[in-house]
């Protein structure tokens, strides 16, 4: 092998034994603030210039977050958080597809959804929340509902 695959392999391999190293664990709950009831679906994200991480949140609430695994944390640094697939499904609208025999439209139906949390807190630029990666191990945090108007 020549001088320049030898030394490209070893970059290569460095760069995979470096990856993960340096991160803060991390783990949380995210709760509505009118009674504290947990958020039980969608994902925390956590953006920082062009990285970014989710993690998806449990029935509890809680999440976990990771990088290159699922819970390896993130590389230390200050992060704008906000949430997204924090919708409940309220019907199917249907597509238009074949028509069965008796006159049903068939094939598949979208998912007619409607927000949990209010628009604010699903926009890094917009959401107020902010989480320095660092000696901090857990970000706990809550959202107002989605109220109709």
């Amino acid at each position: 092998m020549n001088k320049l695959k030898v030394v490209s392999v070893l970059f290569v391999l460095a760069l995979v034994a470096g990856c993960g190293k340096g991160h803060v664990p991390l783990q949380g709950k995210v709760t509505f603030s009118d009674d504290g009831s947990p958020l039980t679906t969608g994902n925390v994200n956590f953006v920082n210039g062009s990285f970014q991480s989710r993690a998806p949140l449990q029935p509890d609430g809680t999440y976990t977050v990771g990088t290159y695994k699922a819970s390896d944390g993130l590389p230390p640094g200050k992060y704008s958080v906000y949430v997204t697939g924090a919708v409940k499904v309220i019907g199917e609208a249907k597509l238009s597809g074949d028509i069965g025999p008796t006159g049903e439209v068939t094939g598949g139906g979208m998912p007619i959804t409607e927000p949990l949390i209010a628009p604010k807190f699903s926009s890094a630029n917009n959401s107020g929340l902010e989480f320095e990666a660092g000696s901090a191990k857990t970000f706990d945090f809550k959202v107002d509902r989605y109220v109709k108007r």
